[in-house]
């Protein structure tokens, strides 16, 4: 299947909208809600798409609100649009870990720095796999398995952290 026009970010926002009308600034909320445990997205990113977005046609502007916050609700061809990304290859994991990464060059840092930031590494998924599995038992209270099982991976992936740091 041909690669559709939108990304990863912009497909998130599209699908996000099916949920109905939102600003930018509860877009960002909500993605953070719902996907934050598993797929990263800056306000920066989210505000880069939405004009994208509104220019393909994909999603409207609804009426100003306070503060000027400009609603965007998905367009039937948005709908199209984040259903043929659906239908796609998904592509390859990303994978950045920016203490993996640190680790790579450990004996660049000094025993206290080394320390410290596997201490920060613990405590930050610990306290992640924590709230993630919280985040899945309320999904599935609300009946959204699939929704659970995306904070499942996102719960394995914090496990797997912290084995890794127990056995550095």
């Amino acid at each position: 299947m041909a690669d559709s026009a939108i990304n990863p970010t912009a497909a998130a926002l599209l699908g996000l909208l099916h949920s109905g009308p939102m600003t930018g600034g509860q877009l960002m909320a909500e993605a953070e809600r719902r996907l934050g445990p598993y797929w990263s997205m800056t306000r920066s990113q989210v505000y880069r798409e939405l004009p994208v977005l509104a220019d393909l046609g994909y999603v409207r502007l609804g009426k100003p609100g306070p503060r000027s916050s400009q609603p965007y609700a998905i367009t039937a061809s948005g709908k199209r649009a984040f259903s043929k990304w659906l239908g796609e290859v998904p592509g390859r994991d990303a994978l950045r870990n920016p203490i993996a990464l640190r680790i790579a060059f450990a004996p660049q840092h000094s025993a206290s720095q080394l320390k410290a930031l596997k201490e920060g590494a613990h405590s930050y998924h610990t306290e992640s796999l924590s709230q993630v599995k919280e985040q899945a038992k309320e999904a599935r209270k609300e009946g959204d398995e699939h929704g659970a099982a995306a904070l499942d991976f996102a719960a394995a992936y914090h496990k797997a952290a912290l084995a890794w740091l127990k056995n550095l």
